[in-house]
């Protein structure tokens, strides 16, 4: 999984925040909050994927929207996942292919972008972040995962907090709230990207977080030190 360590970053997980944060850390939720100016946004964990497949199929969740994944097949219980989608009042699929196991159960299909399309970082389990640049162009109306989502909250009302037009300026406002308050107190820091310009962003060299003023080169090795963020 070349991106694992990088859905983790900017809280892809049902218990996490953005920035590597989670809602359990004292004042976590509050420091999120504040950067965001999002009063209104979650305050617990949500539903892991097992478990929010036995909630569609209980019921509880009647919209779900299915991207970069593929959950007929990544799922254990193949049986029990198709009973939930085909359940679900609406479901979403955004893909780069037709006639995928899940698409077959879409009511919307979305076309996203594939793996040579695609354009952003990516961060290995060694904490090295890297550039990936698309070689080619999206295909057809394909757009990339983020544009559908802003495009998505735009329509909600939400256009003015998700007003990106490029991956540069999500990755800059990442990068800020990276170092958001942190003094050093959270092991993921990159706000010495915080100012990134466009062309040193498409320039950028692979580097491993800490990434901060105090690190402006990256960090190979932590905790050299024997001190840890978490009791040991």
């Amino acid at each position: 999984q070349p991106n694992a360590m990088g859905g983790r970053e900017v809280g892809g997980l049902a218990n996490q925040l953005a920035a590597h944060m989670d809602f359990a850390t004292p004042g976590a939720i509050d420091l999120v909050q504040r950067f965001w100016q999002a009063p209104n946004m979650a305050t617990e964990n949500g539903l892991k994927a097992v478990d929010m497949f036995n909630a569609i199929e209980a019921g509880d969740i009647k919209v779900l929207w299915i991207m970069a994944t593929n959950p007929m097949v990544s799922l254990p219980n193949t049986a029990q996942v198709k009973r939930a989608l085909e359940k679900c009042e609406l479901v979403i699929v955004s893909d780069y292919k037709m006639g995928t196991d899940t698409s077959a159960f879409a009511d919307i299909l979305l076309p996203a972008t594939g793996w040579s399309e695609k354009d952003g970082t990516v961060t290995n389990s060694e904490r090295r972040l890297s550039r990936q640049q698309g070689l080619l162009p999206p295909a057809g109306k394909a757009k990339h995962d983020w544009q559908a989502i802003c495009d998505v909250a735009t329509k909600l009302g939400f256009g003015e907090a998700f007003n990106f037009k490029s991956p540069h300026e999500i990755f800059a406002e990442h990068a800020a709230l990276s170092g958001f308050e942190n003094d050093g107190k959270r092991d993921f820091d990159i706000s010495a990207f915080g100012s990134i310009t466009k062309q040193e962003y498409d320039a950028l060299a692979p580097v491993q977080w800490p990434v901060n003023k105090a690190n402006p080169q990256g960090t190979a090795r932590m905790f050299t030190d024997k001190r840890f963020f978490t009791p040991s």
